[in-house]
């Protein structure tokens, strides 16, 4: 009985993501909760572990919910057709200048959002901004690929741009501003190391001068506010929405200081940013019912029902016996051998279930608090960052190749390990290396 209930869980995990590499343009949250049915089936989860699995995943998963609403509320206020002009603009016909404009633009886009919602947001933005310009397949590839690698590692330096960061940071018990200020330093200097190194990898790709752009008047589709303000009240309107955006990713930290929930604030956030809409466009909340991906909140748990069983058969008990001798050492070495291992694990399995089992694992290691606290770090890097050495290492990659796919840019792994076997391993052991540095420097 107990080797059935091994069986089946180990493939409930292995069929569930191979189904979602398989299929990434199927809901993840369908073959996410057959498998997680199929190992409470098999015991390895019971029913009074589905308890503690909803603490710990339920005040992420709200979090992240929020914040995507928001990114919903920009879209109906015009604002990702107001990027998409400003940035052709302020590129002033130059190509290295817009490719810097789209690494900081998805950098920003993945803080003020998230990674999944930045690449839903951003990639469909860059699409319509070079087929504007009337550039070259291969042409756009270094601003598409490089916009996905910024987005997609942007999520490192602060924990709420994530999911799976947010659910971690509730394992280990550590909260959003203490994260932030051992990640943020290392994990940005990281990634501008990322930039630079795609600009060397695409620099004779990239095109010097830009082609006259296409009226953008010619696009399908339009938004409220562009058809019924001045441009001069348009760019002080989107400014005003920024700043209180901003300011509400500001009180994230602020109530994590305070021990205010995280997961209520974004909720008031979001509903006030609501009401704004509302009072403006006179588009009512109701919408938000239909928009809003729900199935987040099934994929993250029915995940964490999956992990939680390969926990209870003794797959961390493998892990800390393998890992404990190796890590215990010195910072470095927690830094560099975790990062290294969940790169791996990431880029074999996905990120989301790789960082919950690394996590997990780190918590019955009996490490003291600061080595923790670096093992959990260096756990993130590896997660974010190096798990984009393949395009299924992360839910937000496998989404971005379909998406450039439907948008006639098609980009094979050949094409994409090209660049990523390069800037990847740089960059992920320099930013575990310098992390290790800084919080034992500053903490």
């Amino acid at each position: 009985m107990h080797d059935l209930m091994i069986i089946m869980t180990i493939s409930a995990f292995l069929l569930t993501i191979s189904f979602i590499f398989w299929r990434p343009q199927v809901n993840e949250a369908i073959p996410a909760t057959i498998g997680a049915a199929v190992v409470l089936l098999s015991g390895s989860v019971s029913l009074s572990d589905l308890g503690q699995i909803t603490e710990t995943i339920s005040g992420a998963a709200v979090t992240i919910i929020a914040t995507i609403v928001m990114a919903i509320v920009l879209e109906s206020f015009g604002f990702f057709y107001w990027a998409a002009e400003l940035l052709t603009k302020k590129a002033r016909g130059s190509g290295i200048r817009l490719f810097w404009l789209t690494n900081l633009f998805c950098f920003l886009m993945t803080l003020f959002v998230n990674n999944d919602g930045s690449i839903l947001i951003t990639t469909p933005i860059l699409l319509l901004l070079l087929q504007n310009m009337g550039l070259k397949k291969h042409q756009k590839i270094p601003y598409l690929l490089s916009g996905a690698l910024i987005a997609t590692a942007s999520s490192a330096p602060i924990g709420v741009s994530n999911i799976v960061n947010l659910i971690a940071l509730k394992i280990v018990h550590m909260d959003l501003y203490m994260h932030t200020a051992m990640m943020f330093v290392p994990a940005s200097l990281g990634l501008v190391l990322l930039s630079l190194l795609l600009f060397a990898v695409f620099y004779r790709t990239l095109p010097k001068t830009l082609p006259p752009a296409s009226r953008w008047n010619l696009m399908p589709g339009g938004h409220p506010l562009k058809e019924t303000l001045p441009k001069e009240n348009r760019n002080r309107f989107m400014r005003n929405i920024l700043i209180f955006v901003f300011c509400v990713r500001i009180s994230l930290f602020v109530a994590s200081y305070i021990h205010f929930p995280v997961a209520a604030m974004a909720v008031i956030g979001s509903a006030l940013l609501l009401g704004w809409r509302w009072y403006h466009l006179k588009i009512s909340p109701a919408d938000m019912l239909k928009k809003t991906p729900w199935y987040i909140l099934i994929f993250a748990f029915s995940m964490y029902v999956i992990i939680y069983g390969l926990n209870n058969i003794g797959l961390t008990d493998w892990l800390i016996h393998l890992m404990q001798p190796l890590i215990s050492g010195s910072l470095v070495h927690a830094s560099v051998l975790m990062g290294g291992l969940l790169s791996v694990l990431s880029n074999l399995f996905n990120n989301h279930p790789a960082l919950m089992v690394g996590t997990i694992t780190l918590m019955n290691m009996g490490l003291d608090p600061l080595t923790l606290k670096i093992a959990y770090l260096a756990s993130v890097i590896g997660s974010d960052i190096g798990s984009l050495l393949l395009p299924i290492g992360t839910l937000a990659t496998l989404m971005w190749m379909h998406i450039v796919r439907k948008g006639g840019v098609p980009i094979s792994w050949v094409q994409y390990l090209k660049v990523t076997s390069i800037v990847i391993p740089i960059t992920v052991v320099f930013t575990l290396i310098l992390l290790s540095y800084w919080v034992y420097w500053v903490f």
